[in-house]
């Protein structure tokens, strides 16, 4: 994936962390690509703290990710933990978000190595298992979608950056470079489908899954000439596919959180929503607060998160 070649490095002013970024050497018990483990604990933690699951960008690494959100200051006010994974890929340090194995549930590849991070912290830390999030930008945000609907099971919600629908990189069986693919018919906005065949993608990442799906938050900017913006309108048809929702928004918001950006939100339980960013490329400003508010990251009393409770118990 040598062409998705943006950096983000414009680290943000996050002020002084009140605790230091932690490599994890300890082996997981399913880890197969060997993705590297970095783990952000706060001095203050929460009871049954929330997680956070923070992948870098292609070119970028786990302490990249970390220099350059405002995240670890965030988890300092709130108490929440959040792991940072590294990519193994050492030829662009992309994520694999193309091969069989991580577009399965219990397939391999890197998102089993990420879900085993999660449950090393969930158990070491007494973590709160209905309250993990995830979140990132380009090769990140592949990684989030990906995440998301192969394991929702693990995460409950997700937010992602300038990305593509779930298993819309997905490599040909007969090319031999399967982990590290590059998508072009999906990057240059040739590659669309239904809104069903979309969402079939999700539900086969798991088969027989029947279980609650996550909330899903997407950004786009329309002038983004790495993953065109295509990508973004057949996101929003993949994941009304998958919540069965109409492909029209219930509400649109101009200029929200920012002048230019467009909030549309899809359902009537705010279950999907999406910003479309006019004029903006492919390097697009990440809202960290707004992630915060749409993960309940900040609510600390002991009935956080209730949207999800409440979707569970109604089903």
């Amino acid at each position: 994936m040598a062409m998705l070649t943006t950096v983000y490095l414009l680290a943000l002013a996050t002020g002084a962390l009140s605790a230091s970024i932690q490599k994890i050497t300890t082996s997981l018990d399913k880890n197969p690509s060997k993705v590297g483990f970095y783990l952000y604990v706060p001095d203050k933690l929460v009871s049954s703290p929330p997680v956070l699951v923070n992948p870098h960008w292609c070119h970028g690494s786990a302490l990249d990710a970390y220099k350059g959100t405002q995240y670890a200051a965030l988890a300092d006010q709130h108490g929440f933990l959040i792991i940072y994974p590294d990519s193994s890929n050492t030829a662009d340090k992309c994520w694999d978000v193309s091969s069989p194995g991580t577009l399965r549930h219990d397939g391999g590849g890197d998102s089993l190595g990420i879900v085993s991070m999660v449950n090393y912290t969930l158990a070491k830390y007494k973590a709160d298992p209905g309250r993990v999030f995830v979140s990132g930008v380009s090769s990140g945000a592949m990684m989030t979608t990906t995440l998301v609907a192969t394991y929702p099971d693990v995460f409950a919600a997700g937010s992602a950056y300038s990305g593509v629908p779930f298993g819309c990189f997905q490599a040909p069986t007969n090319t031999t470079a399967q982990v590290d693919y590059w998508g072009d018919a999906c990057a240059t906005g040739k590659l669309t489908k239904s809104p069903s065949d979309w969402a079939s993608l999700v539900k086969e990442a798991y088969p027989g899954y029947n279980g609650w799906r996550a909330k899903m938050q997407i950004f786009h900017g329309t002038a983004d000439t790495t993953l065109n913006y295509t990508c973004f309108t057949e996101e929003v048809k993949q994941w009304n596919g998958v919540f069965n929702y109409s492909q029209t928004a219930t509400t649109v918001t101009p200029n929200t959180p920012v002048a230019g950006w467009t909030k549309s939100v899809y359902g009537a339980d705010d279950w999907f929503e999406a910003y479309s960013a006019a004029g903006v490329t492919h390097n697009i400003q990440q809202q960290e607060n707004l992630t915060l508010a749409w993960f309940d990251l900040a609510c600390t009393g002991s009935d956080c998160f209730r949207w999800g409770k409440e979707v569970i118990e109604r089903k």
